[in-house]
């Protein structure tokens, strides 16, 4: 049996309503808790997937045109600053309840991050490797695909990983739009002063934002794999230094 550690009225450990984990509520709210996590990997997914289709095609035409960036970049960093309440809360009255408001303010807030990154990513290609891309023919759409992205591929992948963590903390704040994924369990655990649900919210949401930032670094790696042998190369010579 768990030993009861108090903390004001409650238990640390223990196994009642009025411990902080009541262990017996977790098997019976199984099909809600899958529902809610379901919930909040979707509204994540869809939001960093809809950001990054509009972020790309701002970033590449504001990398082409610094007038265009003066005025994109302020732009999203001015939503972002926005706080998550009031924005759903101004989405309210024209989309009313449910996904498509909470949809929208992720995705806007996931925009001051990949926008960010990977216009970042497109103005470090190097000068010279532009002007042997040029030398060789390539029109500046295949230049784009074939040298520009790959080459600003960890930058964009680092935004997506940045976006992706942000968003799943910020899903929670959409139960007021009667969403919200895990947040429905803070929310419940908060209003009912009932630390079980609240602390199977805030665990499940730190748990995912740390699985999906580990498999987007897998995914990093994967996809742009020479940065492995720049630095094991830029190591070795580093060794090899401290030898002389």
């Amino acid at each position: 049996m768990l030993a009861h550690i108090a903390l004001g009225n409650n238990t640390v450990l223990g196994n009642d309503a009025n411990s902080w984990i009541w262990w017996a509520w977790i098997p019976r709210h199984q099909h809600e808790i899958y529902a809610y996590l379901r919930e909040h990997m979707l509204l994540t997914a869809v939001s960093v997937v809809l950001g990054f289709v509009i972020a790309l095609p701002l970033a590449v035409f504001a990398a082409r045109r610094r007038a265009v960036a003066a005025v994109i970049v302020p732009t999203v960093n001015v939503i972002y600053t926005i706080p998550s309440v009031a924005l759903l809360a101004l989405l309210l009255p024209t989309t009313g309840p449910g996904r498509d408001p909470a949809v929208i303010a992720l995705t806007a807030y996931s925009l001051a991050i990949l926008v960010r990154n990977i216009l970042e990513g497109l103005r470090g290609v190097p000068a010279d490797v532009l002007d042997a891309a040029d030398g060789m023919g390539y029109t500046r759409r295949r230049r784009l695909l074939r040298v520009e992205l790959p080459m600003a591929l960890p930058a964009i992948v680092a935004g997506i990983r940045l976006a992706t963590v942000s968003t799943i903390g910020l899903v929670t704040v959409t139960f007021i739009v009667d969403q919200g994924g895990l947040g429905r369990f803070i929310q419940d655990g908060y209003q009912r002063d009932f630390h079980t649900p609240l602390v199977v919210g805030i665990v499940l949401s730190v748990a995912l934002a740390v699985l999906a930032d580990l498999l987007l670094v897998r995914l990093e790696r994967v996809v742009s794999p020479w940065r492995a042998t720049t630095r094991r190369a830029t190591a070795r010579s580093a060794a090899t230094r401290r030898k002389r």
